[in-house]
């Protein structure tokens, strides 16, 4: 059952990122981890593939459609994808079995990747239940100037934040991307896809060596996942997907906190 379960929220991690343009990825960790029972530090390598695969799909389409700052992704992506890299390959293998113990409670690596993972949810949620007026941030190519150094910074931060917890940073991206370039959302969105399907897919390389892959699972949640962004893609045509943001955002939030109760207390 709890498979069955595990597969239709495969589909919502693409339906996710269609529809809305992010907060799906920050799922894929959770579905790995409880639905099918993988371990959390394998479940952030599996997540890269995952998401920067169905990211790349859905990619493709906005790069038909002009919605895609190739300057922008190039800026941005650079630094973030050498910094997941570098991050899974060294970084991640870097920490210990055993973080640290507080009062006989033993933090091990599992259970510090996963309280991390959660905090990122519950700052993600709080991104998506509150961003507002990104829309009008907007100008012209011709009138748009580049915070280099802001950006690449901006870049190196969400890299090493993906490469920890194997999750996208769209709702990260985004903001930055309109705020910091002036993009139009739906430019934002496409450019964004780009920049975390790279990136992810940079990062995954890192782990060859580190894990025995379960590529039957990886591949079947993979294009569960693929098929869902199809569907998030059609369904964006017909309904607003910034009205659907803030509903998924409080879904995001609970399911982080229920993490961290569960990890700190529930052991």
């Amino acid at each position: 059952m709890l498979i069955l379960i595990g597969y239709l929220a495969s589909a919502l991690i693409g339906i996710s990122l269609g529809l809305i343009g992010g907060g799906g990825s920050i799922l894929t960790v959770p579905v790995l981890v409880y639905l099918f029972h993988q371990d959390a530090v394998l479940s952030t390598s599996y997540s890269l593939f995952i998401v920067g695969t169905t990211a790349l799909v859905g990619a493709i389409p906005k790069f038909k459609d002009g919605l895609i700052d190739m300057k922008t992704a190039v800026i941005f992506g650079i630094p973030s994808l050498i910094a997941v890299y570098l991050t899974r390959l060294l970084l991640v293998p870097a920490i210990p079995e055993v973080v640290f113990t507080v009062s006989g409670f033993v933090v091990t690596k599992s259970i510090f990747m996963l309280l991390l993972f959660a905090v990122l949810m519950v700052i993600a949620a709080y991104s998506m239940i509150r961003s507002n007026g990104l829309n009008k941030v907007s100008v012209s190519k011709s009138e748009r100037t580049y915070n280099y150094p802001i950006i690449i910074l901006e870049g190196l931060f969400v890299g090493t934040l993906t490469g920890m917890v194997g999750a996208g940073g769209g709702f990260l991206i985004i903001p930055a991307l309109v705020l910091l370039s002036g993009l139009p959302m739906k430019e934002a969105v496409g450019t964004s896809l780009l920049i975390i399907a790279v990136k992810s897919l940079i990062g995954f390389t890192g782990d060859f060596g580190h894990y025995d892959l379960n590529w039957l699972l990886l591949l079947s949640v993979t294009g569960i996942a693929v098929i869902g962004i199809f569907i998030g893609n059609a369904l964006s045509k017909k309904f607003d997907g910034t009205k659907l943001k803030k509903g998924f955002g409080w879904f995001v939030l609970i399911t982080g906190i229920c993490i961290i109760i569960k990890e700190l207390w529930l052991k």
